[in-house]
């Protein structure tokens, strides 16, 4: 017998989702083969057998489980599996969600189900999710953060939340105390230990991107595959990395920094169901049309939220994306263990001099960089920020893997 154990699949969650059996109570399977699909705060992760054997589930899908947790068992025949087998069904309901009498229902997570009786939010709503399993990252969906159209919040909730509203002010001014979500807690905490042990500085450059936008155009058509300012940013930040080392490094200690031997280079996506931050690796090294397919890859996967724990780890430098109209500039955060992190703008137009006495619109991006001042020098910052600015000044470079700006001179 072999027992199926949770592995350890990033360092910020203690607590994952059973989301999916792939593997059925009873089926026989090989070593390699797919059992289960476990959902982190950011990814899902398929988890594989370690050896061959016939399977014995121990918790249901919907089920909260940690690292290290067994959650289900290899035997060597059916026989050997069936007794204990039986005795897992009848602990799970103790570890799992609560499974509903009718098979239509979906499956509420016990986290989840706490959440709905604390924000008032009836099963009804639940259901018109269309969800099989109700987690509680569902049920902060709902919530008045949300939109305006969650249910009222109870009123002993209410009375337990805010404090006494003189009568005079009205309904209009009270208030309701509401928990922040598990993702945006982890958020705040990333955020709130960067600016605790990173001192850093932040150095911004105006860039005319009207040649890269051009070129973008005419190698998404070449390529048939999406290449805008992203991914071409991408490729340009990878070039630079033999010039500008110290921006990929990681602080030992405060004496060292441990410069890695390539460009893993993590863009920020937000497509309406939390940030993450999916890494192009060796980037370096890669050709331009390598890093539009793995972004489009990344962008696509986030939407379905299928991302794995692997496509999210590894980055050693973050470019932030701001592609909404109208954002001009912002301000990274740089991720506790890098050096920088880089922001990019919307395209604005500007109105120039055309040098003939008129004038011509062209199309600039603000490009900042944050950086550890302890690790980063100014002058080298403004240096980096002209390099990338070169870069995109010449795209045809970017695209033609060998003649990219990583051949360049030194910094």
């Amino acid at each position: 017998m072999t027992d199926v154990r949770v592995p350890k699949l990033n360092n910020n969650d203690t607590q994952y989702v059973l989301v999916e059996w792939v593997a059925k109570d009873g089926q026989t399977v090989r070593a390699g083969e797919p059992l289960a699909v476990l959902e982190t705060s950011k990814a899902a992760e398929e988890i594989v057998s370690e050896a061959g054997g016939v399977l014995g589930h121990h918790l249901p899908e919907g089920a909260d489980c940690e690292p290290g947790q067994v959650i289900a068992r290899l035997f060597v025949t059916e026989e050997e599996r069936t007794p204990p087998a039986r005795e897992h069904a009848r602990e799970a309901p103790s570890a799992g969600p609560e499974t509903p009498a009718d098979p239509g229902e979906p499956v509420i997570t016990a986290p989840a189900r706490a959440l709905m009786d604390e924000l008032g939010i009836g099963p009804e709503r639940v259901r018109g999710l269309g969800k099989k399993i109700i987690r509680r990252s569902d049920i902060e969906e709902l919530s008045p953060a949300a939109g305006p159209a969650l249910t009222a919040v109870p009123q002993a909730h209410r009375e337990r939340a805010e404090p006494p509203v003189p009568e005079e002010h009205g309904e209009a001014e009270r208030a309701t105390d509401l928990p922040l979500s598990r993702a945006q807690q982890r958020a705040a905490a990333v955020v709130e230990l960067s600016h605790r042990t990173i001192p850093a500085a932040y150095t911004v450059m105006k860039v005319d991107v009207g040649a890269a936008l051009a070129a973008g155009r005419a190698l998404t058509r070449s390529l048939r595959t999406l290449v805008g300012l992203p991914e071409l940013l991408v490729a340009a930040v990878g070039s630079l990395h033999g010039r500008f080392p110290l921006f990929f490094a990681s602080p030992v200690d405060a004496r060292t920094v441990r410069l890695p031997a390539a460009a893993h280079v993590g863009v920020t996506f937000d497509v309406g169901k939390g940030l993450v931050i999916p890494v192009v690796r060796d980037a370096s090294a890669r050709s331009l049309e390598d890093v539009s397919r793995d972004l489009m890859t990344y962008r696509m996967s986030a939407m379905r939220g299928d991302l794995r724990e692997h496509d999210l780890q590894g980055a050693n430098i973050v470019v932030t994306l701001h592609n909404e109209p109208g954002v001009v500039l912002a301000v990274p955060i740089i991720f506790p263990g890098h050096a920088c992190a880089l922001s990019l703008a919307a395209p604005q137009q500007e109105v120039v001099p055309d040098g003939a006495g008129g004038f011509a619109v062209r199309e600039v991006v603000y490009l900042g960089v944050a950086f550890d001042h302890r690790i980063v020098n100014g002058r080298d910052a403004v240096l980096f920020l002209d390099a990338l600015r070169t870069a995109l000044a010449s795209p045809e470079a970017l695209a033609s893997p060998g003649s990219s700006a990583k051949d360049g001179g030194t910094a």
